[in-house]
């Protein structure tokens, strides 16, 4: 098991200063892979130390990643674009800093989970746009994705995330774009029609959950755009299982896919590596 440091940083926007938690080793041989992690919440709640709890912990933890968390707007004072905007600021404060951090610039990795999971697919098909910063993978946990009902979202009723909460967050984000035609791919990254070209992908998701469908569709999407993804699909009621119930067989099984995952898209096979 890595040891890590917790730090707490800064970076200036145009709203002011932005809070970001960062997870590194104590001690550091050769260059380590950058990951930012997003936090989740439905993006109107959550907090940059939910890192400490997450899949992002884990892969500093055993493969030595330097982990950025930032604290990006929530949607109950600043709805989309906010979010997304804060989180590109975040990817770039990441990419200036990579030799401060010891950063492999061609390992620059963005994951997160539910909310952060959206904001992941949505700053991957960003920076893709933009040509500023190269991703290298993306992981996506169960993403929320598509600010419209599916066919597993449209009647679920869930304990920590069903139909009725689903709209009113994706009401909350999209604001004045709410029921809009013209929601950006940015704002719902299911309304994406070119997936070429965007990062390769890892993530999970349980087979109750609102956001199987969305996840699957997402999925496929970037296979047939050519770009290698892969979902697995773990037997769980619940929405963000394997934050809830970490001692449950589906939960230790989704954090050792993603571990396995992970470890093979910096090219390290988990074999080679302890268990935490």
């Amino acid at each position: 098991m890595i040891r890590l440091l917790r730090e707490t940083r800064y970076t200036e926007t145009d709203w002011g200063s932005m809070k970001l938690v960062l997870l590194r080793p104590q001690e550091q041989e050769g260059k380590l892979p950058g990951l930012l992690w997003l936090h989740g919440g439905g993006y109107y709640e959550g907090m940059a130390e939910m890192v400490y709890f997450s899949r992002g912990r884990d892969a500093a933890q055993r493969f030595g990643a330097v982990v950025v968390s930032p604290e990006y707007r929530l949607s109950g004072t600043a709805p989309y674009p906010a979010a997304i905007d804060d989180c590109y600021t975040a990817l770039l404060w990441l990419r200036d800093h990579i030799d401060e951090l010891g950063i492999d610039e061609n390992r620059i990795m963005v994951g997160g989970e539910s909310a952060g999971g959206g904001l992941c697919a949505a700053l991957c098909m960003m920076a893709r746009d933009r040509g500023e910063v190269q991703i290298s993978f993306q992981m996506p946990l169960y993403p929320m994705l598509d600010c419209e009902d599916t066919e597993s979202s449209r009647d679920n009723h869930s304990m920590f995330w069903n139909t009725k909460k689903n709209h009113e967050a994706w009401k909350l984000y999209l604001g004045e774009l709410w029921g809009s035609e013209n929601v950006p791919p940015y704002a719902s990254p299911s309304r994406q029609k070119d997936y070429s070209g965007l990062p390769p992908c890892y993530t999970f998701v349980a087979d109750g959950e609102p956001f199987l469908c969305e996840t699957v569709k997402f999925v496929e999407d970037l296979n047939r755009a050519g770009v290698p993804a892969k979902v697995d699909v773990f037997s769980a009621d619940q929405h963000a299982f394997d934050a809830f119930f970490p001692w449950k067989k589906a939960s230790k099984d989704a954090r050792a896919a993603f571990l396995k995952n992970f470890g093979e898209a910096i090219g390290v096979k988990e074999e080679e590596k302890k268990e935490v």
